[in-house]
């Protein structure tokens, strides 16, 4: 095992002592309570079956068959999650044919980043996944369940669920995935038209044409943004069948994988393997090492911390950090390059990725998952055979070396992800998609204290230069943390005029952000009081990504001695439901904590 990986794992047990221990008492207390439906009174159960039929209804009165919940994140506006509809019968049929039972226990939101991005219903977006894990708390909270089944794919939804599921750690789990849709017009292309829009060079209709090319059927959006990257990681943990994720929606495949995890949820039930105890700290480090490998999301260096949390487990941006630098990037998939999900499937996927990791004692073997002991039962690939679910030995070394490579030639020696610190607070940054000359700018900044704002200079002809853009009060206490995405198609346009450019925001960028430098989810942020609420325009800001370092060049003495410039930020308290969210806004914690309203750990040492 590397020596790094080793002892930052190590860290983790270590810090995580305490809260670990009282979690997984929790859990043992639980489990022993066995099936709570031999506990319920008659009313109670009576209740619980009333909709069955008559089959079911005597599988649940036996109390010795299993009865399984499920939680959905089904709805038809979120092209993802417009699969799951069928899901609940698959499941229930196949469970049914083995003695056992299921119920949709509870529905979960699932909001759709893509169509909130740059609009004001963007500020619920992080403070939905808390609100997923409640919801997926209530659906349990009915005690009759033996196992759970968890729907979901994309950005907050699945960390959401995964915070439920581990509140309900004495439970044996999977996680079911909705797959991707087929590949449309190419991610260049896209890209290319959103920066010709943004100049004024294409109208609306063009743009339209041109998204509606690449999201454009049932399925995942197939770039390998924070959905994607959720279903990269639950793999990497163990949670739901091995290269399962990217396999394409409504096709006999996908349907026999469904089915497939029922059989091995009754497997998990029978041999009495929770989820709460499955997962452990090297679960969470592989996470992190397959974040860096293929180029994830940023996102998850907030998710990843409020998920591991619920189990008693503390992560910190060090650790992300720390495992960057000995973890090879292996994946090129957009925004990182021009190929999609589907092509890394095709190139082997998770397969591969696991087998270059494995064969250099770059991540931990040892865990247990859904598929078995040992993360090496990943290294599989589904397939029908006489229209029968088969895991046949999968491909070890890349079919497509432009899409995987190897970790004797990776494309960075790095993972796509870097931790930044300096006067100004501490923030993390996507380099999987930086060129060389990228990672170090020097230059002027110009504030801004919203999105709109520099918009608006955009359009007006005012950003032709080269500058640092500060992006201020985005935080989540400010206004939710929404992502800038939206910020992307003007910025690139002037980076390639030749331009130097980039952003300094306590904010968050979407998961297929990375092409211009990004310094995020910075904290302290301006809304508690951090420094970049004083940097003014025209002072010089120093990015030495390199050397994980990013600085507002003046003395600390000046730095000390200036106001904290404080906005009217009265508009993001109201309309599009966000008066209901003032709670959250009032008591989240920092980005680097989290972003969430959740001190489970703290409450483990009071």
């Amino acid at each position: 095992m590397n020596n790094i990986i080793e002892n930052v794992t190590n860290n983790i047990i270590e810090r995580s002592k305490k809260s670990r221990e009282i979690y997984l008492n929790r859990i043992k207390l639980a489990k022993e309570n066995g099936v709570n439906r031999k506990s319920v009174s008659c009313s109670n159960l009576a209740h619980a079956i009333a909709p069955l039929s008559k089959d079911e209804k005597n599988s649940m009165t036996s109390t010795q068959n299993p009865n399984m919940a499920i939680i959905t994140a089904y709805n038809d506006m979120l092209s993802a999650h417009e699969p799951f509809s069928v899901y609940p019968s698959l499941l229930k049929r196949t469970l049914l044919d083995n003695g056992a039972t299921a119920q949709v226990a509870g529905g979960v939101p699932a909001m759709c980043d893509g169509i909130t991005q740059s609009q004001p219903g963007m500020e619920l977006s992080l403070f939905s996944r808390d609100n997923i894990a409640m919801g997926t708390a209530i659906g349990l909270s009915h005690n009759v369940y033996d196992g759970a089944f968890y729907l979901g794919v994309c950005d907050k939804i699945v960390p959401g669920l995964l915070i439920g599921a581990l509140t309900y750690g004495h439970l044996p789990s999977i996680f079911v995935p909705a797959g991707p849709m087929p590949s449309g017009i190419s991610n260049s292309q896209k890209a290319k038209i959103r920066q010709e829009y943004a100049l004024g060079k294409v109208g609306k209709d063009k743009l339209l044409e041109a998204e509606s090319s690449s999201y454009h059927s049932s399925g995942t959006c197939t770039f390998y943004g924070t959905a994607n990257s959720n279903q990269m990681l639950l793999e990497m943990m163990g949670l739901q069948l091995p290269n399962s994720s990217f396999v394409n929606t409504n096709t006999p495949l996908r349907d026999a994988l469904t089915q497939e995890s029922a059989n091995r949820l009754l497997k998990l039930t029978k041999n009495k393997i929770c989820i709460g105890e499955m997962v452990t700290e090297k679960s969470f480090v592989n996470a992190i090492i397959g974040l860096m490998a293929t180029g994830g999301s940023s996102n998850h260096t907030i998710h990843l911390i409020a998920m591991a949390k619920a189990a008693g487990i503390v992560l910190t941006w060090d650790d992300f950090n720390e495992i960057s630098k000995v973890i090879p990037l292996l994946c090129k998939m957009y925004p990182n390059g021009s190929a999609d999900v589907n092509h890394f499937r095709d190139a082997g996927g998770m397969s591969v990725v696991i087998s270059e990791l494995l064969n250099e004692g770059l991540v931990h073997n040892d865990i247990n998952t859904v598929f078995g002991f040992g993360l090496e039962n990943f290294i599989v690939e589904p397939t029908l055979k006489d229209k029968k679910l088969v895991f046949k030995e999968g491909a070890k070394k890349s079919r497509n070396i432009d899409v995987i490579s190897s970790v004797e030639n990776p494309f960075s020696s790095e993972g796509g992800l870097k931790l930044l610190k300096g006067n100004i607070g501490r923030s993390v940054i996507k380099t999987s998609a930086l060129k060389e000359e990228q990672m170090f700018i020097e230059a002027p900044a110009i504030v801004f204290d919203s999105q709109e704002e520099l918009q608006s200079e955009f359009k007006a002809g005012n950003l032709d230069k080269d500058f640092i853009a500060v992006v201020r009060y985005q935080g989540p206490s400010a206004n939710g943390m929404p992502e800038l995405h939206g910020l992307m198609p003007p910025l690139g346009a002037l980076q390639d005029k030749g331009y130097k450019v980039a952003i300094l925001t306590d904010g968050r960028m979407s998961g297929a952000s990375g092409k211009v430098p990004s310094a995020i989810h910075l904290t302290p942020e301006a809304k508690k009081s951090g420094a970049i609420s004083k940097i003014q325009t025209g002072d010089k800001i120093k990015f030495d990504i390199n050397n994980g370092e990013v600085s507002l060049l003046i003395s600390d003495e000046e730095l000390a001695n200036r106001e904290i410039i404080i906005p009217n930020l009265l508009g993001n308290r109201h309309g599009i439901g966000r008066e209901l969210f003032s709670t959250i806004r009032d008591n989240v914690n920092s980005a680097e904590e989290g972003g969430t309203i959740f001190d489970l750990v703290g409450e483990e040492r009071s």
